[in-house]
């Protein structure tokens, strides 16, 4: 079997790895409804994932009337505490991604994940759905510390360097993982089924996958 033609390939979790919306969303709605507020739908949460649970969690409440920095403060916290002890109750990877992760180290590469969600949560959910340990590394919205999330490249570059260096890509479904992607220097692709603030075809990747069986040929003729 041939080595596909990067020797890391990374990828987002929330919309790309991981379809997480459901338990996102209940998190969301769980602490909108502790001001009163009515739920919103998973459709409707989807396109406010990926800047992290507290710029989401923002978008709820501009989207149910707003509100000021203390009431989303307050609400963070319940929606983080929802989230923890609810982590994995409808989340599961996408069709073929866990297909896919096994044929890209079969070819040789390691695989590795960059998400704004907290570390801590993004190992815990990895852990539930049983994909860590095929991962080189996690890096969380917290890892690199203030500041340092997507779409900045500096998790990106530190993907890089604790995978163990070499030609790396990133798989993503939002402007902040292309963004970071080509700001590190790191070709990107887009997934078509992810959590889109705005249609795939704007992300500006070098390429978009409609399923994970398009992921090993689409890294192939990347090359």
């Amino acid at each position: 079997m041939d080595r596909i033609p990067f020797d890391i390939v990374g990828f987002d979790l929330d919309g790309t790895l991981l379809d997480t919306s459901g338990d996102l969303a209940a998190a969301v709605n769980h602490a909108l409804a502790q001001d009163g507020r009515p739920p919103l739908s998973v459709a409707a949460i989807k396109p406010m994932i990926g800047g992290g649970a507290r710029h989401m969690l923002a978008q709820g409440l501009a989207a149910t009337g707003g509100g000021d920095d203390a009431l989303l403060d307050r609400l963070h916290r319940i929606l983080l505490d929802h989230y923890q002890a609810n982590i994995c109750v409808l989340t599961a990877p996408y069709p073929g991604a866990v297909a896919a992760l096994d044929a890209i180290a079969a070819r040789g590469a390691k695989v590795a994940v960059v998400t704004n969600k907290l570390e801590g949560f993004a190992l815990e959910v990895l852990r539930g759905v049983g994909l860590i340990d095929r991962l080189a590394c996690v890096i969380g919205g917290d890892t690199m510390g203030p500041g340092n999330a997507k779409p900045s490249p500096i998790p990106i570059k530190a993907m890089i360097e604790r995978s163990g260096g070499g030609q790396a890509v990133f798989i993503g479904d939002s402007i902040y993982d292309i963004s970071a992607a080509h700001a590190a220097g790191v070709p990107a692709i887009a997934c078509r089924f992810g959590f889109l603030m705005q249609p795939v075809e704007e992300l500006g990747a070098e390429a978009i996958i409609d399923h994970f069986d398009d992921l090993v040929p689409t890294l192939e003729r990347l090359a």
